[in-house]
This record gives structure tokens, sequence and C-alpha cells, in this order.
């Protein structure tokens, strides 16, 4: 069983790309690269996994789609929001704000539009060719944020991208701590790569978290967002360390 991360960048030569095979409960990466993917590559990589998790949001909020609309249409009925957070934040943003204390990018107000513009041209790509995404996270496409999964892990989340020697050391002791935390995960012939680039080492948390959703050891979208999530998109979290699974046995560590 085949599971894969993209970390997306509006920049290719930024994109990270991870496969991981799993066999039972263990995974060992078996291709990684950045830079090396078009679109119609991704598009490959995700029709060949059985999920895939992709770092960039897949859909903007709610009320920042509303508040567009309404300005392209003359902006009558605007007026000026008591505050901009339903318009920055969506719904999952703020759920994993509140549950690991991580604040993910604001997709309508930061950079990170410019990729969530070049995923959500992939989604398209995928659903025309007979791929079902949901963005809710019940398909074979995942939105991933690997801070907040590595923040639940209660390892360093903070401080490991960029080549500066404090980022390169931070990182470094990621990849240590990966390898204590999770025996079976096998980087085999990739563990450099993901100590020398923070896309690389982020592809892989994303085809980490795809796999343990496949194993049924994420969390679920609350009922009550479902609908809204289904349209802004769901960062997929996975159960912590002491959390139980869906079958009773604890994460393994």
């Amino acid at each position: 069983m085949l599971t894969a991360g993209i970390d997306l960048s509006a920049d290719p030569r930024k994109t990270g790309v991870a496969t991981l095979a799993w066999s039972g409960e263990d995974a060992t990466v078996v291709e990684l690269a950045v830079g090396a993917h078009d679109d119609d590559a991704l598009c490959d990589v995700v029709r060949r996994a059985a999920t895939t998790g992709i770092d960039c949001p897949v859909g903007w909020p709610d009320a920042f789609v509303e508040y567009v609309v309404a300005h392209r249409a003359g902006g009558h009925d605007l007026v000026v929001p008591e505050t901009r957070r339903p318009l920055t934040y969506r719904a999952t943003d703020l759920h994993v704000w509140q549950r690991t204390g991580v604040r993910p990018l604001a997709v309508s107000a930061e950079r990170i539009g410019a990729a969530a513009m070049r995923c959500a041209a992939l989604l398209a790509m995928l659903t025309r060719s007979g791929t079902v995404v949901d963005r809710a996270g019940g398909g074979p496409v995942l939105e991933v944020y690997p801070a907040a999964s590595l923040k639940i892990w209660q390892l360093p989340h903070r401080g490991y991208k960029g080549d500066a020697p404090e980022n390169r050391a931070t990182r470094e002791d990621l990849v240590d701590q990966l390898a204590i935390a999770f025996p079976w995960l096998d980087l085999v012939g990739f563990d450099r790569a993901c100590r020398d680039s923070d896309d690389a080492l982020d592809a892989v948390l994303c085809a980490v978290v795809a796999g343990l959703a496949h194993h049924g050891r994420c969390e679920t979208v609350p009922e009550d967002l479902r609908d809204t999530a289904s349209r802004e998109g769901w960062i997929v979290l996975p159960l912590g360390a002491s959390d139980p699974t869906r079958d009773g046995t604890p994460l393994p560590r």
C-alpha cells in the first residue's frame, strides 16, 4: 500500500514529493524528490497512492468568497466587518489553532494563497480525470499541516525550516527524534535529503499522516463542521501518542 506526501509550493522548484510503501504498520520511504514534479506528474503521484497528504490549503473561507463575490457585484451590500477573522481563517484553521496552539497561515491574506491557487488547479485536474476529491478529507486527497502534526507528536515543530545554521541544527535534531518516536518509519537512503531540505522532510511527514489516516489513526471532522469543510477544506490531524485509535491500540511509537 502506497501513500504520498506533497509539500506544495507555488514554485515547482520548491515542491517536495514523497512516497511511502506500507507493510502493515511499517512504512518505508521509496521515493523522495524536491523540484522534480510538474502538475501532471503531481497528479500521477496522487493517482498511484491510496492516500495523499498535501501541505497546502485546499479552499478559502466561505465568508471571504462571499465577500469577494459581493465586491465584484458592485459592493453595495458590503459592510466593514467587526473582525477580519472570518475573512482570513477557515473553520479548520481555527480548529487547529485551538486544538494545538499552532496557527495556520491565512490563505486569503498571506502568500500561501499563491500555492492554494496551484492546489485548486491540481484538484480540478484530478476531478476531471475521475479522481474523487473530498475537501473534507474523506477521499484519497487530504489536507495536512506538518507543524500541527509535529506539535501533537510532541516533536520540534518550529524553527526547522530554511538554511540558517540554527534552522539546520533544529532540522537535524527533528530527524533524529523522528527515528526514535517512529521506529516503524524507515528513511533508508533519504535520511540526508530530509536533513538537507525542509521541503523533503515536510513531504515525508505529509505521507506519514496520509498513511495514519488510511489506518484510521487520525481525527475526523466534527459533524457540525462537515458541510463547511466540504467547501473550505479540512486539515487532517493525527491522533496523539496517548489517544486511542479506533481499534483500541495506541499510536505506534
